[in-house]
């Protein structure tokens, strides 16, 4: 893949949030740009907190011209002091340093509920489902000054986006599989789409023609196919955070709203508190609150929610991010009985779900969870070089604005300091001790990550 291919794949897996919705330059709109503008105007303009979608701490931040103050929880500074390196890890930020905005006050720094809820309850909970007792969350601050040049604009990236990026990458790095191998990984991923045409078909509808689909039936169909299409589970996560974070009108959703903020411990709550297994081994893929469930647990999270138009709204939802984030840009699959069940015939109509896909298949196929860290350093590498080039210095999650933000590793000359925290009775965080670390633009091992690890019994590495 050349450098412009690569550019153009992560120019749109980017969501540009401070940019007006401009007309299309082909003579063609695609298909669901007049739905996605609905989309938008609906999530801004008809919900309690859609203002926050443009006007939030995060962007302030980001928006300022002076220090930059993040929040970073890391779980292994003792490896980390020692060898005085910090390292990205892959994810939602794709290779950056995973953090959450800090606000400077007089009573010390002030965390985003993001952050606070991270660093008080997420981590310790993975810790103490791993039975890990020798490690403790620890707060670090990096204070990183904003370069004169550094973009103005807020571009974010978007990991439901990066499905043609998974499928091209795959598509340079398959000859490390053998010729069996790589016709078994192709058979493996058209058959899952092939017994999912059920489901993408119900979506595609519901998506293109606006067909009429009851909510439980929908769920259901969902709840069953997620097993073949892993990619689904996140798509239904993101969409039950988006409603809750822009609905609730609860008493803590208000005061975080005052100071701008999405309340993201309504999500947390629903995640953790529901399905406690995710502690210590966090997977989207594993996102399935059953049909009949979901009320109780929307109910559970925030009794404010009408759990009756939340479940009318994902239907629509869900059926627009299958068909924005999963099919390929202009194309409308219709006649799924026609579909001819090949490889490169899927990728033609379906590229971005077959990226994801494979994406997620190569972590377990055969031989190659061996080189699957290669495969996200590609990735990352990528970023890094799109990130540069537009001077992002600071890339946060573009699914929404969260409050999840990380650092550019390999931005040139990235001029930053770091502090171990503490935090106060009043739960502000206070620089102890400034750290002498480096950031490496080179990826940590998945699996020696703090929310993904479940291998204790190897030493693990200076990990982020």
């Amino acid at each position: 893949m050349d450098f412009l291919d690569a550019y153009h794949l992560w120019a749109d897996a980017h969501a540009f949030f401070d940019s007006a919705l401009t007309p299309s330059l082909t003579d063609h709109a695609a298909p669901l740009d007049a739905k996605t503008a609905a989309w938008d105007r609906r999530l801004a303009e008809g919900t309690p907190n859609g203002h926050l979608l443009r006007q939030n701490a995060l962007f302030e931040a980001l928006s300022g011209n002076g220090k930059l103050h993040l929040l970073h929880v890391t779980h292994a500074l003792e490896e980390i002091s020692r060898q005085g390196v910090l390292y990205p890890s892959g994810g939602c930020l794709v290779g950056s340093i995973y953090c959450a905005p800090l606000t400077a006050t007089e009573q010390g720094f002030r965390m985003h509920n993001l952050g606070a809820y991270v660093l008080t309850k997420e981590a310790p909970t993975f810790l103490t489902k791993l039975g890990v007792t020798d490690r403790v969350p620890t707060p670090l601050i990096f204070e990183i000054d904003t370069p004169p040049q550094a973009y103005r604009g807020l571009a974010g990236v978007d990991y439901l986006r990066l499905g043609l990026i998974h499928l091209q990458i795959y598509s340079h790095l398959e000859y490390l599989l053998s010729k069996n191998e790589r016709h078994q990984l192709r058979e493996t991923v058209v058959s899952r789409v092939k017994n999912s045409a059920a489901f993408l078909a119900t979506a595609s509808g519901v998506a293109y023609q606006g067909t009429r689909v009851d909510a439980e039936p929908f769920l259901k169909q969902l709840d069953e196919t997620i097993p073949r299409l892993p990619i689904l589970g996140y798509l239904y996560f993101e969409a039950v955070a988006e409603y809750l974070m822009l609905h609730s009108t609860s008493r803590h959703t208000r005061r975080l709203a005052e100071l701008g903020e999405l309340n993201n411990w309504l999500y947390k709550e629903m995640l953790f508190a529901s399905f406690p297994a995710m502690a210590g081994k966090f997977d989207l893929a594993r996102f399935r609150p059953r049909p009949k469930q979901l009320a109780a647990l929307i109910h559970r999270v925030d009794p404010t929610i009408d759990t009756s138009h939340a479940s009318a709204y994902l239907v629509e939802r869900i059926s627009y991010l299958v068909a924005a984030r999963l099919f390929a840009a202009g194309e409308i699959p219709e006649a799924w009985h026609h579909t001819r069940w090949e490889f490169d015939s899927l990728a033609t109509q379906l590229g971005p779900l077959l990226g994801h896909l494979i994406h997620r298949e190569l972590r377990t196929f055969g031989r190659y969870p061996d080189f699957y860290f290669y495969f996200d350093q590609h990735k990352a590498l990528q970023a890094w070089n799109y990130w540069n080039h537009m001077d992002i210095v600071a890339p946060f999650n573009g699914t929404m604005p969260k409050g999840e933000i990380g650092i550019n590793p390999a931005y040139p000359n990235l001029d930053y300091r770091v502090w171990r925290a503490e935090q106060d009775d009043a739960g502000h965080l206070h620089p102890a001790e400034e750290l002498a670390l480096t950031i490496a633009p080179r990826l940590v091992d998945i699996k020696y990550t703090l929310m993904r690890n479940n291998q204790w019994a190897a030493p693990a590495p200076s990990a982020a």
